[in-house]
This record gives C-alpha cells, sequence and structure tokens, in this order.
C-alpha cells in the first residue's frame, strides 16, 4: 500500500506498521530503504528473506541522532563521535563496535555495526514516532532485491515487492546513491564505501586522515564485488573505448537494443538508445539509478557507460557504476 509521506496518519500507520514487526518501505535521502524495527530479530529476518539477502550480509541501523546511537554500541569511539557531529542527521554510517546481545540479526551477526540518522523528514518523522512506540532503531537496507539496482521512488519500491508492503512515497530521493560507510571500530577510520560526502570532508572532520581500506576486513553493507545491477549487462568504458566501440557498432548495425549512458553527445543510431550523463557528479549520483532502471524498462540489452571523470567527488558515483559493471568492466 502506497501512502503519502508527509500526512500524520502515514506518519502514524508506518510506526505502528515497525512497532508490530512488520516491514515498511521508508524513503531516505539516499535511497528508499527496506525498513523493520532493529531489536526484532525475527523482524529483521523478514527484510532478509524478502530481499533474498545473505542473514550473514550486515544492514545499517538507522537511529534519530547520536543519543539514539548509543544504546546499540559497546562503545562511541572518538572518531565516529566527531564524525556524527558534523554529518548527522545526513549521508553517512559509522561501523562501531556491538553492544553485546543487540541487534544481533541487523548485524549479521558481526560484533561491529553500521549506524546512521538519516536526514530526510519523512524518515525522521517515523524515527520519532516509532520512538514513542518503544522503537529506537530502524535496520533499512536499500529496498530493492539482493544485488539489483538501488530504488529513488516509491514506485521503484513498489515495483520490487508489490502492493502488500506499506510504503511510505517521500518523493524521489535528493542523494540518490548510498551513504558513505566510515569503519570506526578500529585503530584507525577506514573509508569502506564512498557516497555523496567526499573523503577530504570526511578527514577534515576526523582531524586525521583515513587508512587504506584493505587495513582492516569488517564486514559491512553494499560492499560486496557485485552489485547495484540492473536486468540489462552493464559494461564500463573510457571516453576514447567508448567512442571506438560505439562506432564499431553503428558500422556493423549492431546498436538495436544498446544503451549508451555518457556524457558525450553520441550521434543517434537505429535502435540506440542514448541518455546524458550530467556534468555534476551530484546530479549524476540523483539520477544514476533512475536511469538504470528506466533503462531496463525499455528493454535495454547492455548499457553502455561512460567512466566517470577521476575526481573525489565522482568516487560514489564512480563505486556504484563499478559494482554494477562487476566483471563486465572494460576501462584502461
Amino acid at each position: 500500500m502506497l501512502l503519502a509521506g508527509v500526512e500524520p496518519a502515514s506518519i502514524s500507520a508506518a510506526a505502528e506498521c515497525l512497532a508490530a514487526g512488520r516491514l515498511l518501505g521508508l524513503p531516505t535521502e539516499t535511497v528508499y530503504g527496506l525498513a523493520a524495527r532493529a531489536d526484532d530479530d525475527a523482524a529483521v529476518a523478514g527484510i532478509f528473506a524478502a530481499k533474498g539477502r545473505p542473514a550473514d550480509h550486515p544492514l545499517i541501523v538507522h537511529v534519530l541522532d547520536a543519543e539514539a546511537a548509543v544504546p546499540f554500541a559497546a562503545e562511541l569511539p572518538e572518531s565516529a563521535r566527531r564524525l556524527m557531529a558534523v554529518f548527522w542527521p545526513g549521508p553517512l554510517t559509522v561501523i562501531v563496535p556491538r553492544r553485546p546481545g543487540v541487534a544481533t540479526a541487523a548485524a549479521g551477526g558481526a560484533d561491529t555495526l553500521a549506524l546512521r540518522a538519516p536526514a530526510h523528514p519523512v524518515a525522521r518523522a517515523v524515527l520519532a514516532a516509532a520512538a514513542a512506540l518503544g522503537v529506537h532503531g530502524v535496520a533499512a537496507p536499500s529496498a530493492n532485491r539482493f544485488g539489483r539496482v538501488s530504488p529513488t521512488l516509491a514506485q521503484h519500491v513498489v515495483d520490487e515487492f508489490g502492493p502488500e508492503l506499506l510504503v511510505l512515497d517521500g518523493g524521489a530521493c535528493d542523494v540518490g546513491i548510498e551513504s558513505s560507510i566510515v569503519d570506526c571500530s578500529g585503530p584507525h577510520p577506514v573509508l569502506l564505501r564512498p557516497g555523496q560526502i567526499e573523503p577530504g570532508r570526511i578527514e577534515a572532520a576526523l582531524g586525521q586522515p583515513l587508512a587504506p581500506p584493505g587495513e582492516r576486513a569488517v564486514r559491512a553493507p553494499g560492499t560486496l564485488a557485485a552489485h547495484y545491477a540492473p536486468r540489462a549487462t552493464v559494461r564500463l568504458f573510457t571516453s576514447a573505448q567508448l567512442q571506438s566501440r560505439l562506432a564499431d557498432t553503428r558500422a556493423q548495425g549492431l546498436a538495436e537494443g544498446l544503451a549508451v549512458y555518457s556524457r558525450l553527445a553520441p550521434a543517434p543510431a537505429a535502435g540506440l538508445i542514448l541518455r546524458p550523463m550530467p556534468l555534476d557528479a551530484a546530479q549524476a549520483a540523483h539520477e544514476l539509478f533512475a536511469t538504470l532502471r528506466e533503462l531496463d524498462a525499455q528493454g535495454a540489452r547492455e548499457i553502455w557507460v561512460e567512466a566517470p571523470p577521476p575526481d573525489p567527488a565522482w568516487d560514489g558515483v564512480r563505486d556504484r557504476l563499478s559494482r554494477a559493471a562487476a566483471t563486465f568492466t572494460d576501462a584502461d
């Protein structure tokens, strides 16, 4: 059932749904989440079952603020506190030591836990209303089948899970890609997944450089090599490779069912689907998943994507495209 997210009655219905241990489609500023109360392992198991997600792949627990994060953490390291103070509410997740016996299913059985305070007004209203009913944290991975394209519109969630799921419509997600994830559970903070927030800003908030990703092997959401993939095969090319391959494809008359998502302006050809990639990284992130879904809906067999520029502002988009392309990446 799709409800207008801004209506007080919708917020109350969503909070009651969570309190009862049921699943909810929840808008955030990053992507829509498939939510369940984090303190109920049976409810969280419903997320894994609905998504087809391995039960040992951790989820992010969404809380209202840093105070609400305390009951979930064995400790909140200074690095986590610094990031919370600067970026919460917002698109940044911290991984901290998990309090024993708390949110075990959401953590995938790990002794660490991913925490985030979303900035979306509907998500915050639901968290506040749920807290009044005794629900102080909500596990909410992206509301899509495991490994597939994340949803950035309420209708995307309905398309994934059908009309039986209660979904709050909070409009199009502002950010459009998942949060940055920083592991704060070890001696040095590590950026495990890039997002909208550039690494330099994270390091400025920490007052220290981020450690290389390989320093700690912590399980974290959304970090599998293959992820965020549409039904069509995604291939990632440099600008030069894309131009060369398009020329060959046109010459051979093989453009039918091929989609191109690029900052270039390729010449049209019969059967070729063209989508311009924004020149601005934030706008590209905002529309990325919706574009991949649209190209799937148009029946694209392959999606050829121009690799983003080597600029930190594009790190989040580059990460999602690399995982969507997985073994099909073919860039210099």
